[in-house]
């Protein structure tokens, strides 16, 4: 088992600015995130983001055992929207729930501010949710090894992109993966699913059982894993460029 400990310095956000698009920065407490709008959005971002910490809070104190659970949370329709998204995901993936709820947020604060611009990208802890009326292009770091840029195609969106890692970063994983990425139209889905494919990858061999165990998981259309400087890809992402890393 890995916990990190230490918050890797977020130096992808000096590169993200995309084209038409303001970006800024709004953290409340633990919750750091980059967001792209057509106009700084940032007191809306605020209260989004106050809006989901209180809810997935609110469902801690009174299910204390939501936090650390490693299992699927049980169905629950009386959860918060933001708590809902978490648990489904969690199931879907078989994880658990708070392995959700990077994206969870991300997605929440992203489909609040689509009420003020039509193009948005949130980035929280390097989890993503995308909605964009073009292609977007995306790099995928794995430490030392190797940058990946990925495509990801505007029909496919919203989306959410999401990665978990046995090496990178600050979230639980029991696996030894140098990054696993994941695409699919919810980062909650997204993020937990990420969790759960990077918990199975000891090593190098087991990317060839990487179609198998993406396939099983419903509502993903991609997923990149690279371990031990080898990689696999499934699904629909097109490649556009490997860079490796000196």
């Amino acid at each position: 088992m890995k916990r990190k400990t230490k918050t890797e310095k977020r130096f992808y956000r000096k590169i993200s600015y995309p084209k038409g698009l303001i970006s800024f920065q709004v953290s409340v407490k633990e919750t750091d995130l980059w967001i792209s709008a057509i106009e700084n959005l940032s007191r809306h971002a605020e209260t989004l983001i106050l809006d989901a910490r209180n809810q997935v809070e609110s469902y801690i104190k009174r299910y204390p055992e939501f936090l650390n659970t490693l299992l699927p949370w049980h169905e629950d329709m009386f959860a918060p929207p933001v708590v809902k998204e978490m648990i489904k995901a969690s199931r879907i993936a078989s994880v658990g729930p708070m392995s959700a709820v990077a994206g969870a947020i991300a997605e929440y604060v992203g489909k609040g501010l689509l009420r003020f611009s039509d193009e948005v990208i949130v980035e929280n802890g390097g989890d993503v949710f995308l909605m964009l009326k073009r292609d977007a292009d995306i790099l995928v770091y794995s430490g030392n090894r190797y940058e990946v840029e990925l495509r990801l195609k505007k029909d496919m969106m919203p989306a959410g992109v999401c990665s978990s890692s046995g090496k990178i970063g600050h979230s639980l994983s029991f696996g030894n993966a140098d990054v696993v990425t994941v695409f699919s139209n919810s980062a909650s889905l997204s993020d937990a699913t990420a969790t759960a494919i990077a918990n199975r990858i000891k090593k190098e061999g087991d990317l060839k059982k990487l179609g198998k165990w993406a396939s099983q998981i419903k509502g993903i259309f991609g997923v990149l894993a690279i371990v031990e400087g080898n990689m696999s890809i499934w699904g629909e992402v097109e490649i556009l460029c490997i860079r490796k890393q000196l």
